[in-house]
């Protein structure tokens, strides 16, 4: 989060340790026992226009939810199928893709897509045709037993548990790195999935029509979803 507002320019009035103080105090008056915190910092009330330095201060919000209200924190693990969408990830050389913001106008478009072909998530594209992320995950396909993801270069936001699971994947003894993937890599994967916080680690089964492997979760997937399990019991989920 530090490092996004500080690509846009933006400042955050509270230290990490300050935020984190925040986050503790806004969970205990909320009595949450086991939710979802979502933290966001805007530029704040001001003029009209487009220069920041109109803002007077910048907002700060806490957002608690109870994993009940959280649809995607209790769907389950249900495997999932996709479809490639048309709306391309913005480059790197219009907006930062490493810089998480609010700026979710290609996402919504893609996932409007996929909810219109009837499917449950839409895999985007960069500008040059290689496999960028779904509209709010990491994707991972195994093919031959190595696992992959698109690398940062190709529009990706580095989310948490994606760099987690690359971890996870080494201490299985499972090949794992970046590559830039194709259609054809999606196609003809043995194993696809797809991680968030929300979503952790879930099985792809089917993109475009075209079944994954034999259209169940894969070993690997299956694996790699049992560690991340262990090692969240042991050290919380907050380490996502």
């Amino acid at each position: 989060m530090y490092e996004s507002a500080k690509t846009i320019g933006l400042h955050i009035p509270l230290t990490a340790e300050q935020f984190k103080s925040a986050i503790v105090e806004t969970v205990r008056k909320n009595e949450l026992k086991d939710g979802y915190v979502r933290p966001i910092i805007t530029r704040g009330v001001g003029k009209l226009g487009l220069d920041p330095k109109n803002c007077e201060r910048p907002t700060v919000i806490i957002i608690p939810q109870n994993v009940e209200s959280y649809p995607l924190l209790t769907a389950g693990r249900n495997p999932a199928k996709a479809i490639v969408s048309s709306i391309r990830r913005t480059p790197t050389f219009s907006l930062p893709a490493a810089a998480k913001t609010l700026n979710y106008l290609n996402n919504v478009l893609a996932k409007q897509q996929a909810t219109y072909a009837g499917a449950d998530e839409a895999i985007v594209l960069d500008w040059r045709g290689f496999v960028s992320e779904g509209t709010g995950d990491n994707i991972f396909v195994v093919r031959q037993r190595v696992l992959l993801t698109p690398p940062l270069h190709a529009s990706v936001l580095e989310g948490v548990t994606r760099r987690v699971v690359l971890e996870i994947a080494k201490s299985l003894g499972v090949e794992a790195g970046e590559r830039e993937l194709t259609l054809h890599d999606l196609y003809n994967a043995d194993e696809a999935f797809l991680t968030s916080t929300s979503l952790e680690v879930q099985p792809l089964v089917e993109i475009d029509g075209r079944l994954i492997g034999d259209g169940t979760e894969g070993s690997i997937t299956r694996q790699i979803h049992e560690r991340f399990n262990q090692v969240k019991r042991s050290e919380g989920t907050a380490a996502f």
